[in-house]
């Protein structure tokens, strides 16, 4: 199991530079985990492609179907407290906090391409890159 940040679930469903790490990961470990905030920030991502008209409405409903899918039993709940105190300590927003408190909840690696959290949690974030050339 692996925690995956919302980019990570996007570079997997939206072709791109990064889609064929993003299915090497999957291929690699299938059980990803993310914070229920992963749909919000999904859901605005498929609304900014629509807005540009890179995806129909109908196509971004059937991404954010699958994306549920394979996600459906990894969803989780984070301590607030937690993500506060990630946030307090480190120059990241409350949001990336999420992710790394439920890979500290857990006892998995957070797979990301965000710099600054690649930065500020070294022992428990990972890029997608290395992740995904194992």
């Amino acid at each position: 199991m692996i925690v995956v940040d919302t980019n990570v679930i996007a570079y997997l469903y939206l072709p791109g530079d990064h889609t064929a790490k993003a299915e090497a990961l999957l291929e690699q470990d299938a059980d990803w985990a993310a914070p229920l905030l992963w749909r919000s920030e999904f859901r605005n991502i498929l609304g900014g492609y629509m807005r540009r008209e890179a995806l129909t409405f109908e196509q971004a409903r059937r991404l954010q179907a699958e994306a549920e899918n394979l996600l459906a039993s990894g969803e989780h709940d984070v301590d607030s407290q937690r993500v506060l105190d990630l946030a307090h300590r480190n120059d990241c927003s409350a949001y990336d906090c999420e992710f790394v408190a439920l890979a500290q909840q857990i006892g998995v690696k957070l797979v990301t391409m965000d710099t600054k959290l690649l930065k500020a949690f070294p022992n428990h974030a990972v890029a997608l890159a290395a992740r995904a050339s194992r």
